[in-house]
């Protein structure tokens, strides 16, 4: 007779356990009621969010892959200040983009929201980031005035801060509470610096659960190095790093939108403007 050692036979035993443990398993998979409401899942900011409706399905959905929609998109425009225009890497490829930026919101009627960190010091924002200058700056704080509560179109608040972040308790007030603000969870982030505001801002913005878009192409600081390691940090926290062509399409979706040629248009026009973030690939 043939005989059996003993770690050989510890080896088959564990073997046979393991196909027993699987076939329980499957018998209890295939026996038990399968109720969609009690279905969770876990999102990229290791959150538990139960699905019992399409639309929360869509928001789950919408928080793991970063889908952006008109419809439930801000914009956040950070700290993009005179004082800081020459000490910024790339600063004018930030300001160029800004203005890509703010007329893709202006056409699809997505509210921006704005910062200045201690403008006595650093300055106002810095008009060229929008179409027309201070005239189309003007025109989106018009639109922003008294009661926007059931506002429709694009409009632009500017806050003054001194904490790091965008989210001040003012900023979050009207971000949480302003009906305009209500149901954009999808927060498309720009500016400077991109390694202390926007970076505080994003994980900010994570902690409450928001999904957050950095645009590659339109945030910096002033060395280099610092914004590489911020987009890493941020991308690791759970934002998504985008390019501003990139989520521009994304929000219409298709060339059937009804601003395609528009949006197409703005897309070319700063196609043709100096990109110094490109230099690195030629």
């Amino acid at each position: 007779t043939h005989t059996h050692t003993p770690s050989l036979m510890i080896l088959r035993r564990l073997n046979h356990l393991l196909v027993l443990c699987k076939a329980t398993f499957y018998l209890i998979l295939i026996t038990t009621p399968f109720n969609v409401q009690s279905l969770s899942i876990v999102n990229k900011n290791n959150v538990q969010a139960p699905m019992s409706a399409p639309a929360t399905a869509t928001k789950l959905t919408r928080s793991v892959v970063g889908k952006l929609q008109p419809s439930t998109t801000a914009f956040f425009l950070c700290d993009i200040q005179e004082r800081f225009r020459p000490l910024i890497y790339n600063s004018e490829t930030i300001i160029t983009t800004s203005q890509y930026l703010t007329s893709v919101a202006t056409v699809l009627s997505i509210p921006i929201v704005a910062t200045q960190q201690y403008t006595k010091v650093f300055g106002p924002t810095v008009t060229d980031c929008f179409a027309n200058g201070k005239d189309g700056m003007d025109q989106l704080l018009k639109n922003g005035e008294g009661d926007i509560s059931n506002s429709t179109g694009s409009t632009l608040k500017i806050f003054e801060k001194k904490k790091f972040s965008m989210m001040t308790d003012e900023v979050t007030d009207y971000y949480c509470n302003n009906n305009l603000m209500k149901g954009r969870d999808s927060v498309v982030l720009f500016g400077i610096e991109a390694h202390v505001c926007v970076q505080q801002t994003c994980l900010d913005l994570i902690e409450m659960g928001k999904d957050v878009h950095v645009v590659l192409d339109c945030v910096s600081s002033q060395q280099g190095y610092d914004r590489e390691v911020a987009l890493r940090r941020m991308e690791n926290a759970g934002a998504f790093i985008t390019t501003a062509q990139s989520l521009a399409f994304m929000l219409m979706g298709s060339a059937e939108h009804p601003n395609f040629k528009e949006i197409s248009k703005l897309t070319v026009g700063h196609m043709k403007l100096p990109n110094q973030f490109n230099d690195a690939y030629k």
